[in-house]
């Protein structure tokens, strides 16, 4: 008969105070106070995972939390508030500390099209929006780069989020029908690149001159000439503004390419992506496995 004992860990919960917890071992991270404020202003109590600690000598060390505790102390107000611990102690410290290292090595990370997909079923307003947006342009959102399909999931929500419906609009119609549906003009750097433009130049950008003037170069070569003038999106958005600006000899009608770093703080940060898997560290729960 088999000993399925061998497969469930010797462990029992506890509610312990968090002022009874100890944590920042030597081989723990750094508490982030920027992961801590930003969890706490959208804190969700059922994305709190169980603390995990070794006990030793009668002290309670977090080895596994850290940032859970901190979060929870924030929200409540007070280190007197209990979380759940699931407590081991038959550990020694380099058992905590291999523990540790090693407890992401086999998870699988969820990727952007799985997050939104669960969004969807939850009945997200957000997700809901970006869906029926793009597909009332008749494409898709998924995960393959192929005709009539958008893979930079991330940067969609990231337009939608920071810039709103009409601006997600305004992006979707402009590369639309600026490359007609040409399969490299849904990456993540020309949503980013025409994003930075609509919010710089608002309706100084006519969107019939840019189809016009920017229509005439493929995504392929505007994506060359970006990269002889500097990485990423920004390189691309200027390389746009360029082809925008033309040889018009009406100073009234160009838009000063020194404007595009006017505001650029206030800009969300530059996401890439490959088609298929985005490079995006996308966080979605409020207390991470790995804290």
């Amino acid at each position: 008969m088999q000993d399925y004992s061998l497969f469930v860990p010797n462990v029992y919960f506890e509610k312990i105070p968090i002022k009874n917890l100890v944590s920042n071992q030597e081989y723990q991270r750094s508490l982030s106070q920027t992961h801590i404020a930003r969890a706490v202003a959208n804190f969700d109590l059922y994305q709190i995972n169980p603390v995990k600690v070794s006990r030793r000598d009668g002290i309670n060390y977090v080895f596994n939390g850290q940032h859970t505790i901190e979060i929870v102390a924030h929200v409540s107000g007070s280190r007197e508030t209990p979380v759940w611990c699931m407590i081991y102690d038959d550990l020694n410290y380099e058992h905590e500390a291999n523990i540790f290292a090693n407890q992401m090595k086999y998870v699988k990370t969820l990727q952007p099209l799985e997050v939104f997909k669960a969004n969807l079923e939850a009945g997200s307003d957000d997700q809901l929006i970006i869906r029926d947006l793009v597909e009332s342009y008749g494409l898709t959102i998924g995960n393959k780069k192929q005709h009539g399909t958008i893979c930079c999931i991330a940067t969609l929500e990231s337009i939608y989020t920071k810039y709103g419906y009409q601006v997600l609009n305004r992006i979707l119609r402009l590369i639309i029908s600026t490359w007609e549906g040409d399969i490299n003009s849904f990456s993540a750097n020309i949503f980013n690149a025409l994003t930075k433009l609509v919010v710089t130049f608002g309706d100084s950008l006519n969107d019939e001159i840019f189809k016009e003037k920017v229509g005439n170069v493929s995504v392929k070569q505007l994506v060359r000439m970006a990269k002889e003038r500097r990485s990423g999106s920004m390189g691309v958005a200027e390389a746009m503004l360029i082809e925008y600006n033309g040889k018009r000899k009406n100073p009234a009608g160009r838009l000063p390419i020194n404007k595009l770093y006017a505001k650029d703080a206030a800009f969300f940060p530059e996401l890439t992506e490959t088609y298929g898997e985005e490079e995006f560290s996308y966080e979605n729960t409020i207390v991470p496995e790995d804290d």
